[in-house]
């Protein structure tokens, strides 16, 4: 099943409902404008890295870019994240205290359906990701047994909160696609117990 915004459409999109606040779609939380100026900062102020995992018993690279920081009051962040954590905090109403950031290079970065993990987060607080770039499809399915499979068209500026609830029963991905498409950066905001 694909979600997609009708032309006269407004307000959130709830995707799975629990009783923190399931997984919801806030399209256009960032304007259009300002989503584009925060992707070139990023594209160039972020420090990002690559890295290798274990899969099937072989060591691959992971198929897109990394990077990560705290708002600790301490450490310094790249423009924009001051501003950014700002909008996300007032938008969702979380005190987020980290980022971490995916840089999907064109259609063939992905990352595998997963839940985050749950026993660093602070229990009961959401995660924002914000979408800046291509619009890529994020998949979302119940952990428990078959059932449909949700797809979400990720749109520049728009951002998927997903409760602390929603992490332990569903799973959630970006797959490559068959088309060509540009890059996206997606930002996951979280609450981490330190």
């Amino acid at each position: 099943m694909t979600f997609q915004r009708c032309l006269f459409e407004e307000g959130p999109l709830s995707v799975v409902q629990d009783d923190e606040g399931g997984v919801r779609y806030l399209p256009g939380a960032v304007n259009a404008s300002l989503a584009e100026h925060w992707f070139k900062l990023l594209i160039h102020n972020a420090q990002w890295a690559t890295y290798r995992r274990m899969m099937y018993e072989r060591e691959v690279a992971v198929p897109r870019l990394t990077a990560g920081y705290w708002d600790d009051g301490k450490s310094e962040l790249p423009e924009p994240l001051v501003e950014a954590f700002a909008q996300m905090r007032s938008l969702v109403g979380a005190p987020f205290n980290s980022v971490g950031l995916n840089l999907y290079r064109g259609e063939n970065d992905s990352v595998a359906p997963h839940g985050d993990k749950v026993e660093k987060l602070a229990v009961g607080q959401p995660i924002a990701v914000l979408s800046l770039g291509a619009t890529r499809r994020m998949s979302i399915r119940s952990r428990h047994g078959p059932g449909r499979v949700a797809h979400i068209d990720l749109e520049a500026g728009s951002v998927s909160v997903m409760s602390y609830e929603s992490q332990l029963t569903h799973e959630h991905g970006i797959p490559k696609m068959t088309a060509r498409c540009g890059p996206r950066i997606s930002l996951a905001f979280g609450c981490f117990d330190f």
